[in-house]
């Protein structure tokens, strides 16, 4: 079964925990002290919120699925309608390894769908704070702060 994924940068941690824990009725499943997350049934959504140096708002939108099947499906239909996808495997991001496709709607919009299949040290490839300007450039050109590719995600790269 699917799950809808939604990433959100926040200025402020503790106070957009606070809001969220009250929206929907309960605690985050992981809180760091970058991140928090909450796996949701109800509704079905996999919600994380991350504090970053950029500018607070829609960080990316996803599909986190349960199997490689799922996974190879939906990327399948993104590529059947010529979007440009970005695969990668094992990525390290949001405390959790994954494999992923990225691709962006026509607004530009980064969509990740994705399979986890372990936990990791830090928020992202880029380094504990999440920002590619504090991470070693070959860590990060092709790479957001979340680990999406510079290609889904334009505009945002530490390259940029």
């Amino acid at each position: 079964m699917k799950r809808l994924h939604v990433h959100l940068r926040v200025d402020d941690l503790a106070r957009s925990i606070d809001f969220y824990a009250a929206l929907f009725g309960a605690t985050p499943s992981l809180v760091k002290h970058d991140y928090a997350k909450w796996l949701l049934d109800d509704p079905r959504v996999n919600f994380t919120l991350s504090k970053r140096a950029s500018a607070g708002g829609l960080d990316h939108l996803g599909i986190q699925v349960d199997d490689g099947a799922e996974l190879t499906e939906i990327s399948g239909r993104l590529a059947g309608l010529g979007a440009e996808l970005v695969e990668q495997k094992d990525a390290r991001c949001c405390y959790a390894r994954s494999d992923k496709a990225w691709a962006s709607d026509p607004q530009g919009i980064a969509w990740e769908t994705f399979l986890s299949h372990g936990e990791a040290e830090s928020l992202s490839a880029c380094g504990d704070d999440g920002d590619c300007a504090t991470a070693p450039v070959s860590t990060c050109c092709a790479e957001t702060a979340c680990g999406a590719p510079a290609a889904a995600v334009a505009g945002q790269a530490c390259c940029a």
